[in-house]
């Protein structure tokens, strides 16, 4: 779903609400439906966001946190094989994996606003958001793993071939 057809789904009434609801804890809803919407445009579109940058901008210049040295020597240290450039589902959602990410993402609480916020992930690197390369992470494992492509090289795939095209 487009960010568009998001915002009409939810009418102004809902977008301009959306700034307010989604500061409040997750214990004050329940399954409500307005407010998953609110949070599929929001992943949505910093998605969007970051793969504009990383087309545009030299992945190995840009730093997405104040703690990215940090985030990144950390990451290294807990996850020395994991392969960054074609993620599996259960490199995150293996029972075995959630623990070790747990661990991880729980030193940064404090320390990385919305820690553990969802975030839209791409399993390849190499590629653009679609249904089939996406998946739900956390806001750390987001910028851990980003961070690692930038640093690794691996996202310059994504920026030399916008350059080819424009």
């Amino acid at each position: 779903m487009a960010s568009d057809e998001i915002l009409a789904a939810l009418g102004v009434g809902g977008a301009s609400a959306a700034a307010h609801a989604l500061s409040l804890p997750a214990e004050a809803y329940g399954n409500d439906p307005q407010l998953e919407a609110m949070w599929a445009m929001k992943a949505f579109n910093h998605a969007e966001v970051y793969f504009n940058l990383i087309s545009s901008v030299d992945p190995k210049f840009l730093k997405l946190t104040k703690l990215d040295d940090k985030l990144y020597s950390s990451f290294r240290e807990t996850f020395k094989d994991l392969d960054v450039k074609l993620l599996a589902t259960d490199d995150l959602k293996s029972d075995q994996a959630k623990e070790t990410w747990r661990l991880f993402c729980n030193q940064f609480e404090g320390q990385v606003e919305d820690f553990n916020y969802g975030t839209l992930l791409r399993l390849d690197c190499e590629k653009d958001y679609t249904e089939e390369n996406t998946i739900f992470a956390t806001r750390v494992q987001f910028f851990a793993i980003e961070i690692a492509r930038n640093r690794e090289g691996l996202n310059n795939v994504v920026y030399m071939s916008k350059r080819s095209t424009s």
